[in-house]
């Protein structure tokens, strides 16, 4: 068994990025039998990945397909008599129902949705359920999961999110650690920034968009943090002008 990439390694389809049949395969690869020996294959343009024994490409641009477990920041877009549609930026409408937003019985003679969620709302939930064969079922009992209230929304690639949130969290936490900032990111490709000043707000946006330019790069997490110390600098000095 012989890896022949580095991770996160910019990949083109045709490149060979493993040798041997001890490999699981992720998405993005296919194996090929050359001189009796299993390769792996890219198929398509990405960042290769590296994952033990297990072999994948992660594309560089694509839409968010869900999956059972994933945290989205949704949308609603129509309050129906018992469920929500709820917008995950993807090719499938979420449905949320009320069984999984309150604990407690719900009489839709007399009560109405919109009085819990209406249009155009925003949400932290999660896929509760996806088999492809019809809508996702969301829900939002669980930690963390709620209507958000407050906080700037912003959009991104979502096949970048795992390089935002980085390795067990560190780089989503180095953004936290050094603005101070609540950040709430969504597998679908969106992100809700809750800072306590515009600046701090529009500086943490900066440095996301930077990462998500910049994904395919090794060497990105030191870049971020020099990029957040030299920007507070800048905010710092303002600051003390403006006294």
């Amino acid at each position: 068994m012989t890896i022949l990439v580095t991770r996160n390694q910019l990949v083109i389809p045709g490149d060979i990025l493993a040798r041997g049949s001890g490999f699981k395969v992720g998405g993005g690869v296919y194996r090929k039998n050359v001189n009796n020996e299993t390769e792996i294959y890219a198929s398509m343009i990405g960042l290769a990945q590296i994952r033990k024994n297990r072999v994948g490409v992660v594309p560089l641009e694509g839409c968010y397909i869900p999956l059972e477990g994933d945290i989205v920041i949704g949308m609603v877009t129509k309050v129906g008599i018992t469920s929500w549609n709820v917008d995950i930026r993807g090719p499938y409408v979420g449905t949320l129902r009320v069984s999984n937003v309150i604990d407690r019985d719900f009489d839709a003679l007399r009560e109405s949705l919109d009085r819990i969620l209406k249009t155009g709302d925003i949400v932290k939930a999660q896929i509760a359920f996806f088999d492809r064969m019809r809508d996702p079922v969301l829900t939002l009992q669980g930690r963390g999961l709620r209507k958000i209230n407050k906080g700037r929304l912003i959009e991104v690639d979502p096949v970048k999110i795992p390089r935002i949130i980085g390795k067990k969290g560190s780089m989503i936490q180095l953004l936290k650690n050094m603005t101070n900032a609540q950040i709430l990111v969504g597998q679908n490709g969106r992100i809700v920034i809750i800072a306590f000043n515009l600046e701090t707000e529009n500086l943490v946006e900066r440095a996301i968009r930077k990462i998500e330019a910049e994904a395919h790069t090794s060497g990105l997490t030191d870049r971020i943090r020099e990029f957040l110390e030299k920007e507070k600098g800048k905010l710092s000095e303002r600051s003390e002008e403006d006294e």
